[in-house]
């Protein structure tokens, strides 16, 4: 039964996953011909006009920046053209997604942007450059996904993520069970003996218990440190939660080495209809 509840929640996490890629995939980019053939004939003109009227407000007519932030000499647009596409068509933080522009528009001022100010690009952004950048996962992506919190997942996902954990629980205090006391519970005081292996396994455990609650904290003072900077650094939630679960298991390890090998157990009664199957 243990190994059929892992399994059982195996089955579960990849359609879980599935669900979860399937939402969150970019949709295809139809090329446009026509579009592709103008983008370098209109950006210099359309593009600084739709800059001028939608975004000189926010970034400065210079892209100097101001409430939005600063356009000019931005390397990381340089070499990730495709991210400014992402920001006009999708909006990010304070700025909305710009949907009253039309497709050439949005080339358009994107192009602008890239050859503004100090930013030059070798080749213009098209249609063409979009569709092969969505093989690559949006950092906004990841980041949902690295803190996977139910905002960003609905109700079938949280039943599934919520039935592989109890599946898990169930399969592994099972196995734990088989592994600490056998397959047979006998009545009677049962003498446990260490090893030098358990030993060293022991101390082992709690070791990495105590370096991993180290970079914990290290990770956290970063995180809060990166927060309350002049320019906020998001946090490293990935971090965080493998080096905290990391503590959890370590502890977890550290007390069934304990239970199995340093502490004696005693069976007063061997009752073979139990209320778990193992």
């Amino acid at each position: 039964m243990p190994w059929v509840a892992i399994v059982s929640a195996a089955i579960m996490w990849i359609i879980l996953l599935f669900l979860f890629n399937k939402e969150t995939a970019p949709e295809p980019v139809v090329v446009d011909p026509a579009v592709v053939a103008n983008i370098s004939k209109e950006w210099p003109t359309v593009g600084k006009e739709v800059f001028t009227t939608a975004c000189a407000g926010c970034h400065g007519a210079e892209g100097q920046g101001g409430v939005g932030p600063k356009l000019a000499g931005d390397e990381k647009l340089t070499k990730d053209p495709v991210y400014v596409h992402t920001v006009i068509t999708k909006g990010k933080g304070a700025m909305p997604a710009q949907t009253q522009l039309a497709e050439n528009e949005v080339y358009a001022v994107a192009n602008y942007v890239l050859n503004s100010w100090g930013n030059k690009v070798e080749e213009p952004l098209t249609p063409a450059t979009v569709a092969a950048g969505q093989t690559k996962i949006d950092p906004e992506v990841l980041k949902n996904r690295s803190r996977f919190v139910p905002d960003h997942i609905k109700l079938p996902e949280i039943f599934l993520a919520t039935f592989v954990m109890v599946l898990l629980t169930y399969g592994l205090i099972g196995l734990y069970s088989v592994w600490a006391e056998g397959l047979e519970l006998h009545p009677g005081i049962h003498k446990v003996r260490s090893t030098p292996l358990a030993t060293l396994g022991i101390i082992t455990t709690l070791g990495l218990t105590v370096m991993f609650a180290v970079l914990f904290v290290r990770q956290m003072v970063t995180d809060f440190a990166g927060w309350a900077a002049a320019e906020p650094v998001t946090p490293n939630v990935t971090a965080e939660g493998f080096y905290a679960a990391m503590v959890l298991l370590m502890l977890a390890a550290s007390v069934a080495l304990y239970k199995k090998y340093f502490m004696d157990g005693e069976v007063l009664v061997e009752d073979a209809s139990g209320e778990f199957p193992w």
